[in-house]
């Protein structure tokens, strides 16, 4: 929850004019529901690409203060992301909430980026494994192998974020190897070899080579260093 439509507007004319028209990475912004129109004028004719936050499953309907797909399509995005770990937290979502989000997105063309990540004391009690696993399972159940090609996975390990601390490659290779191989019994290997894996955690300039050179890290879902067009630019560039 930063940056009003002014100054996410301001953030992204910079960003266009640091990163030109990078071709050697994929980048996607995510500001606010209130900064979406703008943000989408600014990015007209860009590479970058735009999504939001969160949504809700319904088109349309008596659910006052959400935001539906259709909304998000007409504003100008092609992304969504699903399950953070603070809708989880703070707002209570559950894996089966999450799963109808992922459904409405896939119905309404929009690419969902789902969220996975163990908190310190499931990590401290060896159960990583075990959460993730449940998390994937509940979030992506009777989903087909074409559904599932759709998608984006983000590992996010809830106590790296915002926190300084950040799993090391190998722990990020190990739980995203783990995602892998959830995907390849639920879809086939060819698909899960296709789809998008991103690792979220305190991603920094100075750390991003390290978890990039892992096989099974594809990306980055970049928090509180994507607030400053230096840092992220930087990222962007370190990442390949």
């Amino acid at each position: 929850m930063y940056k009003a439509p002014a100054e996410a507007v301001k953030f992204v004319k910079e960003l266009r004019e640091t990163l030109g028209e990078i071709k050697e990475a994929e980048v996607v912004v995510c500001p606010p529901f209130v900064a979406l129109g703008s943000v989408a004028r600014e990015l007209d004719g860009s590479i970058i690409g735009l999504g939001a936050q969160n949504m809700f499953y319904e088109d349309e309907g008596a659910y006052t203060g959400e935001v539906s797909p259709p909304m998000l399509k007409e504003v100008g995005c092609s992304y969504v992301i699903l399950g953070h770990s603070e809708r989880r937290q703070y707002f209570g979502e559950s894996d089966q909430l999450i799963n109808r989000k992922i459904q409405a997105a896939l119905k309404a063309g929009l690419t969902p980026i789902v969220c996975v990540g163990e908190i310190l004391e499931e990590r401290k009690k060896g159960i990583t494994n075990q959460i993730i696993e449940k998390q994937l399972g509940g979030s992506l159940a009777d989903f087909s192998p074409s559904e599932l090609s759709r998608i984006i996975v983000a590992y996010e390990p809830v106590w790296a974020i915002g926190t300084g601390l950040t799993a090391e490659a190998k722990d990020a290779q190990q739980v995203n190897g783990l995602i892998r191989s959830f995907l390849a019994q639920n879809a086939g290997p060819e698909i899960a070899r296709q789809i998008l894996i991103l690792y979220g955690g305190s991603v920094k300039p100075d750390n991003i080579a390290g978890l990039m050179a892992q096989p099974d890290v594809d990306g980055a879902l970049v928090g509180g260093a994507s607030l400053q067009v230096s840092a992220f630019s930087a990222i962007v560039r370190n990442s390949y």
